[in-house]
């Protein structure tokens, strides 16, 4: 079964008298285990398609299915559920809190899903030390570089294994050096542990590391390259 199915998805948003079409019949399908790149200009509606996907926004027309289920069928709480219990999210701008401890930050989404404590700690250790963070759990964001700070995002997306994670430009805050090492982490990640990712960015590096790369142009998927 495909993890994400998209079918004729459109979305539209009122920009005072004109409207402005982001997605216009777009249809995707994303396998398990895929590491695959949506890329295009600015405006080519690749961050919404991303957050269409997530539950985040709203399409005006068309189906989202996410691990079997249909988005546009579910109320709000039971979309929140679906983001916390089968998708994680990689950001940008990291949004980690920045009263909590890298630890924390990671365990936040355990917490969350109701885990105990012991099986939180096992899992946030581990995942830590996957990251390459072992050691520095207890250090809070403003103690960390940036490239430390994404890890712990993507600690806290991987943490409570989820079906997909979704990452929206997760390098465009880091050094060419560091960004390289980020795409490897989770490179490393999608081969090793089977994690399927869903990345929106224009970075070269994440496209030559997919194995998929979908273009999109004014709202269209413009073409669907997949590489051996």
């Amino acid at each position: 079964m495909s993890i994400v199915s998209v079918s004729s998805l459109e979305r539209t948003y009122d920009s005072g008298a004109v409207q402005v079409k982001a997605l216009d019949g777009v249809s995707l399908t994303i396998e398990p285990g895929e590491f695959t790149v949506l890329m295009g200009p600015s405006g080519s509606g690749k961050t919404t398609l991303l957050n269409c996907i997530g539950g985040l926004d709203t399409p005006t027309a068309g189906t989202v299915v996410v691990d079997g289920h249909d988005l546009g069928t579910m109320s709000k709480a039971e979309r929140s559920d679906i983001r916390l219990k089968r998708i994680g999210f990689v950001f940008q701008a990291y949004n980690l809190v920045p009263v909590l401890s890298a630890y924390e930050n990671a365990e936040f989404v355990l917490m969350l899903q109701g885990a105990a404590e012991a099986q939180r700690r096992q899992q946030v250790m581990h995942t830590l030390a996957q990251v390459g963070l072992g050691g520095m759990e207890d250090r809070r964001p403003n103690e960390l570089s940036g490239g430390q700070q994404q890890r712990v995002a993507v600690a806290r997306a991987i943490a409570g294994k989820p079906a997909l994670v979704l990452a929206d430009e997760p390098t465009a805050n880091l050094d060419s050096k560091t960004g390289t090492e980020l795409v490897a982490l989770m490179k490393r990640l999608n081969e090793e542990q089977g994690i399927t990712f869903v990345f929106a960015t224009h970075d070269p590096k994440v496209m030559d590391a997919a194995r998929r790369v979908v273009r999109l142009v004014d709202g269209r998927i413009d073409s669907d390259e997949r590489r051996e």
